[in-house]
């Protein structure tokens, strides 16, 4: 007998867990959350999970709360005899620490990947992982999706007429050459150098874009000094358009004030994390679909790899 699917989520991302499960074809299960005075919180499944295979969907974006109340729930579905539990991501937080780039540093990414593992997973989903090798630090099945899926039939759609891609660094060099080898069209490489973390010290251009509609590519937009500042160089140096496609949009600090401000055409998101705010140069397109297709695929035992476009 088939086992059946129960779809379960987290607080901070009931607003895509949702769209998700609406997608799939059932009603998201569910959950409850007790919270105490002392801030300290309990999840509790209100349905049976016995033998029934379990998702769950949770972004760890800020704060770790949203990562420990993941943990609990996962716990929760395992002592609950749940067959499967498969821990939906779309936002897999602490990944841009995946190695010792100083001395006395913690490896972020490793530390949640063991966590989640002692917890009881037994497959993950997530998407656009800001380091490929953190699949590795999982014993398990990692499905890990790309965006270019849902982005790359948008810029199509706008049919633009000297298409460029563009990094604005020089580690996102990979995914723009993917996306411009797909789309048949020419890169440009913006080279940065940091003061610190957040801070750019300054930024180098390597290619032209002089009358181009220019697409810049990243998997993370944070506090967009990086996107703002490229994009308004790309503008100077004569480019007819900057667009800035980001899997996932974390916006913090002055972020919405910057790309409000800059000479960015567009910036197009998904739903990975919800927006704080909303703006007018903010364009959102949700994962939704594309989620609910890969957990019945993952369900059914059958191939997820006609969503990888590039």
């Amino acid at each position: 007998m088939d086992s059946q699917v129960k779809i379960f989520s987290g607080t901070s991302s009931m607003y895509l867990a949702e769209k998700i499960a609406a997608s799939y074809g059932q009603p998201l299960g569910t959950v409850m959350f007790t919270r105490f005075s002392d801030g300290e919180f309990q999840t509790s499944f209100e349905e049976t999970v016995r033998g029934c295979d379990v998702f769950i969907v949770q972004s760890t974006f800020q704060p770790s709360d949203n990562l420990f109340e993941l943990l609990l729930m996962i716990d929760a579905a395992k002592r609950a005899s749940a067959k499967n539990i498969t821990a939906v991501i779309p936002y897999f937080g602490f990944a841009r620490q995946d190695r010792k780039d100083k001395p006395r540093v913690a490896i972020g990414a490793k530390l949640v990947a063991n966590l989640l593992i002692t917890a009881g997973i037994t497959r993950i989903i997530t998407m656009d992982l800001h380091a490929d090798q953190i699949q590795g630090f999982f014993d398990m099945p990692v499905d890990h999706l790309y965006a270019s899926s849902i982005f790359l039939p948008y810029l199509q759609s706008l049919k633009l007429p000297r298409l460029t891609m563009a990094s604005p660094d020089m580690g996102g060099t990979k995914r723009a050459n993917a996306y411009a080898k797909f789309l048949n069209c020419e890169m440009v490489i913006c080279y940065k150098q940091r003061k610190k973390a957040n801070v750019i010290e300054s930024m180098t251009l390597i290619g032209e874009v002089e009358g181009k509609d220019i697409v810049l590519i990243d998997d993370i937009v944070d506090t967009a000094g990086t996107l703002t500042k490229a994009a308004d160089m790309m503008m100077d140096r004569g480019a007819a358009s900057v667009r800035a496609i980001c899997t996932h949009p974390i916006l913090s600090g002055k972020a919405y004030e910057a790309i409000e401000k800059s000479k960015i055409t567009e910036l197009i998101v998904t739903d990975t994390i919800p927006l704080k705010s909303s703006s007018s140069k903010i364009r959102v397109i949700s994962v939704a679909d594309l989620f609910a297709d890969v957990l019945g695929k993952v369900h059914n035992f059958e191939s997820i790899s006609d969503h990888f476009l590039c």
